[in-house]
């Protein structure tokens, strides 16, 4: 992979990483479709470092009081930063165990073109559904403990590349009650203990070569950068956008992307 090529890939996990689209199934689909190499599940969970990267800084002040709040007194459950911390933890349980169990499937299967496409469609129809059905009327210090595993057992599905987390997040988010930005900031926080958490084990098998990516580690360095700028602005404009528009646009685009990719990979122009 050459270093344009790698800030590409920086862009694309930028731009999509925070919108429900799936940044794991377009970091497959966009090298497909401009014939370039898979750069691997392990390059996508490197380059997502840098999102996350993005994230701590974005939402630095509320992730502080959260966890000092939770390391002061983790019983006292009447503060919401304290109870939130508790259902980020529950809610990053259920991904860490199944991602773990489920590992080299991920690496290999799941990346298949034919699997992307049809869980594009279909994770788009949900989204469509949470958010036209939703009450859209809670906000995240509303949320309980079954909320919490709920969301969570709903983020373990975007191991599966197509579904995207914050797509699925966001959907069960929805479907609770919680308002559209609220659904998108819990979605995004819960994002940091697992994907951090994925791409530090990732790395350190990138670095000592025990994992083949397609690309030298300094042009994965310079994608997860370019994936920290494009992802920090990403998050601002879609908390704003959110404020006064549905995610429509977005099911459309999944329906649209994940039809093509089936008809590609029909025809044969793509595999």
């Amino acid at each position: 992979m050459s270093l344009l090529q790698s800030i590409v890939l920086g862009v694309v996990q930028g731009l999509t990483e925070f919108l429900p689209i799936s940044s794991s199934a377009h970091l497959r689909i966009v090298p497909a479709f401009l014939g370039w190499e898979d750069p691997g599940a392990a390059f996508t969970a490197v380059c997502q470092l840098g999102t996350e990267a993005a994230v701590l800084i974005f939402f630095r002040h509320e992730l502080w009081a959260i966890v000092s709040k939770w390391l002061r007194g983790p019983r006292r459950l009447e503060d919401p930063d304290v109870r939130l911390g508790w259902f980020l933890i529950v809610a990053t349980i259920p991904i860490g165990i199944l991602g773990f169990i489920f590992r080299d499937q991920i690496e290999t299967g799941a990346r298949n073109l034919w699997l992307i496409g049809t869980v594009l469609i279909v994770f788009a129809l949900v989204l469509g559904y949470a958010d036209a059905h939703g009450r859209h009327n809670r906000e995240i210090d509303q949320l309980s403990g079954r909320d919490g595993v709920l969301i969570g057992l709903a983020q373990s599905l975007s191991l599966i590349p197509g579904v995207s987390r914050s797509g699925a997040t966001m959907s069960a988010g929805l479907l609770l009650g919680l308002q559209r930005p609220a659904a998108a900031r819990f979605s995004f926080l819960l994002a940091v203990p697992a994907v951090v958490a994925s791409g530090l084990f990732e790395l350190k098998d990138v670095i000592s070569g025990d994992k083949h990516v397609n690309a030298p580690l300094g042009n994965t360095l310079v994608a997860t950068a370019v994936a920290f700028v494009i992802g920090y602005m990403a998050i601002r404009w879609f908390l704003r956008y959110l404020a006064n528009h549905s995610v429509r646009v977005f099911v459309i685009y999944r329906l649209v992307l994940g039809s093509s990719v089936l008809l590609l990979v029909a025809t044969g122009l793509i595999s």
